[in-house]
């Protein structure tokens, strides 16, 4: 980053961007085609980026809408006017009503969903292998709500653990969907195990896109670099998730050492932490969006800045990223979930349950947390506190206190 030139504080940045002012970020009433218009020449627009094989030009920003949406279409109005049209939702997003505000909403705009790049995606997957049956029914209920009667592109399995969940029969299963129109393309989501996944997306061949979880932290593995570049190789399109690195344990405050000299080296150069987090997973060309959880107008604005600032992080910017992540590993599970489920054989729910209490303590989605853990099978709930961990946290690359979290899981979460 050129500090003496082109250094931006973040206010005369959101000022050149056409953030002049929540009032004039918020529209007063709902998209219209015509307001799209007016839109594109007012704000600055997200830029766009190639998926993969698909040929699909999607916003490099995507509207991750985890939440209850019936009441935040101002954030969806926001969105249009930068250009947002990359839009990730679920089935258990908010329990059903992300794609429920999402519906209401096209209901009211519906010249809007042409110009969306809409993804969705079932509940988690639940049973070793994908079941089409529940793909079936899933695909059938979204879309009601959502009212659309079809999908840019669909993530079936939900939460991919393992390379064997992408079936031959998920195969057939996609194409004949393909066929009758019920989406464009088949994908998968994975917050563990990505590298894994990633080289048989590369090798099947069908696989069209990968929402995978990569930030600052997981870019410094080297095996997982290696698959990202086998998967951009063969075409697949990749957008990255869990961009700002939340912790499995309780968030350092801003007092710490290390979270204070990382605040100070962004602020000087005229961003956020955040965005400095979201900024270099954006550098990377392999990835074509970054699906980012918005809830407020003001974290839309930032990413937005983020997004569309072509003030590049320097050397030393990235190596202030790269020395936080070594200094604060020991607070973040990094998805290696064969690790440790090699370790305790009978208990494979270890990576799902850190899943849950990152959801719990740093994102602070503690209903969310609940219905996570609740699907972990109640056999294996039973038997929690009973289990050995003693190897697990041995060969934890992050050296995580696994007992210790299981147990605060245990008493949270039931």
């Amino acid at each position: 980053m050129e500090r003496k030139n082109d250094k931006l504080n973040r206010r005369n940045f959101l000022k050149g961007a056409g953030f002049a002012g929540l009032g004039s970020v918020i529209p007063v009433s709902g998209c219209t085609e015509s307001k799209q218009q007016v839109s594109a020449a007012k704000f600055a627009q997200i830029p766009r980026r190639r998926l993969g094989k698909t040929g699909e030009k999607i916003s490099c920003l995507g509207l991750g809408t985890v939440f209850d949406m019936t009441n935040k279409h101002h954030i969806l109005d926001s969105s249009v006017d930068y250009g947002m049209y990359y839009w990730d939702t679920a089935t258990n997003y908010g329990d059903t009503k992300s794609q429920l505000g999402i519906g209401k909403y096209l209901a009211k705009n519906p010249d809007l969903r042409k110009k969306l790049f809409l993804i969705s995606k079932p509940i988690d997957l639940e049973t070793p292998l994908p079941v089409i049956a529940d793909f079936d029914k899933d695909l059938a209920e979204s879309m009601q709500r959502l009212n659309t009667n079809y999908f840019d592109a669909y993530c079936a399995v939900h939460g991919l653990s393992e390379p064997a969940q992408l079936t031959d029969e998920l195969k057939r299963w996609a194409e004949k969907c393909k066929k009758k129109g019920l989406f464009k393309y088949i994908g998968y989501s994975a917050h563990e195990n990505m590298a894994e996944g990633l080289l048989a997306a590369a090798k099947c061949g069908w696989i069209d896109i990968a929402l995978v979880a990569y930030n600052f932290q997981l870019m410094q593995d080297d095996d997982y670099q290696r698959a990202i570049d086998a998967a951009h190789k063969a075409g697949v399109g990749l957008i990255a998730i869990k961009t700002q690195r939340k912790t499995t344990l309780d968030p350092m405050p801003i007092e710490s050492e290390e979270d204070k000299k990382l605040t100070d080296h962004f602020l000087a150069g005229g961003f956020t932490t955040g965005q400095a987090k979201l900024k270099v997973v954006l550098e990377d060309e392999r990835f074509s969006a970054a699906a980012v959880g918005i809830d407020d107008i003001g974290i839309l604005t930032q990413n937005v800045a983020a997004a569309i600032d072509n003030t590049k992080l320097s050397k030393d910017d990235r190596e202030a990223l790269a020395e936080y992540a070594r200094a604060t590993c020991n607070r973040y599970c990094s998805g290696c979930g064969h690790i440790c489920s090699s370790a305790v054989p009978d208990m494979p729910h270890v990576c799902s349950i850190m899943r849950c209490m990152m959801y719990y303590k740093s994102y602070g989605h503690h209903e969310r947390a609940r219905q996570h853990f609740a699907r972990i099978p109640e056999d294996a709930k039973k038997n929690l506190l009973k289990v050995d961990y003693t190897l697990a946290e041995a060969r934890c690359p992050q050296h995580l206190p696994i007992a210790k979290i299981v147990a605060e899981a245990v008493r949270k979460l039931v």
